[in-house]
């Protein structure tokens, strides 16, 4: 038998709902509607072709080369905690939490049509950890060469960016991380080299072993703002070897 709550253990209930801070309950609020937004658009607008449409309209035309930061949230991150960086003609496209194939359907809304001179792609972070299913190392390696491939077919120049280190995922416990990024970073840096485009070595600067050093990260995947300023000499190294290359296939 299911019996009432007592007069006590109600006033006990109430007690403690009420000493719950109101940031607290305002924070649970937001996931929530967080969670409730992503699961629509999960499935109305699975690559988010939504996020950067505005955005993208309100461009004024470009008096300087343009450069596209393709990627996830380590790309969205960078802007969030670094907006410093993106000076004029610096473009963030950054989506938290996508995978490649999310990332190669926004493609031609979010870089090509923009018409940049250079687009750094760095993606496969969300691939390994399964976001959107299971991935084979195979079908993120195809869509790397899908985007690259449009880019070159459009004239523009291409940066493949290095997943960042990273010794596990904590929303994916237990998944082997290490053996995975490096034997996509390998791969990443031979690809750059066969069809010219340039890699961008941020594992390299941002490695303690085989983890993201802890100075700079939050979280052992994502940098901080002293992870980025790490980050920024390589970036900038990477756009000054894509400028001297000279660009495959036509101007749009």
């Amino acid at each position: 038998m299911i019996r009432s709550p007592t007069f006590p253990s109600t006033i006990a209930m109430l007690l403690m709902a009420c000493s719950t801070p109101a940031s607290a309950r305002a924070d649970d609020a937001a996931k929530q509607r967080a969670a409730a937004e992503a699961e629509e658009r999960l499935h109305q607008d699975w690559p988010w072709l939504g996020r950067y449409r505005a955005a993208n309209a309100a461009l004024e035309p470009a008096t300087a080369p343009r450069m596209v930061f393709m990627g996830d949230s380590i790309t969205q991150g960078w802007i969030d905690k670094v907006p410093g960086f993106f000076t004029a003609g610096r473009l963030d496209r950054g989506v938290g939490g996508q995978t490649t194939p999310q990332m190669l359907l926004r493609f031609r809304q979010d870089v090509i049509a923009l018409k940049p001179a250079i687009v750094q792609i760095m993606g496969g972070t969300n691939d390994i950890a399964g976001n959107t299913g299971p991935m084979t190392p195979e079908q993120t390696q195809a869509n790397i060469m899908s985007m690259t491939e449009l880019a070159q077919s459009h004239g523009i120049r291409v940066i493949l960016a290095s997943i960042p280190p990273a010794a596990n995922f904590p929303w994916r416990p237990g998944l082997a991380t290490i053996p995975r990024i490096a034997a996509m970073n390998a791969w990443l840096k031979t690809y750059a080299t066969s069809v010219g485009a340039t890699y961008a070595d941020y594992w390299g600067a941002l490695h303690d072993g085989d983890a993201l050093r802890r100075e700079w990260t939050y979280d052992g995947v994502h940098p901080n703002e002293a992870g980025y300023a790490v980050m920024a000499p390589v970036a900038e190294k990477a756009i000054r070897a894509a400028m001297a290359a000279s660009p495959r296939g036509r101007r749009s």
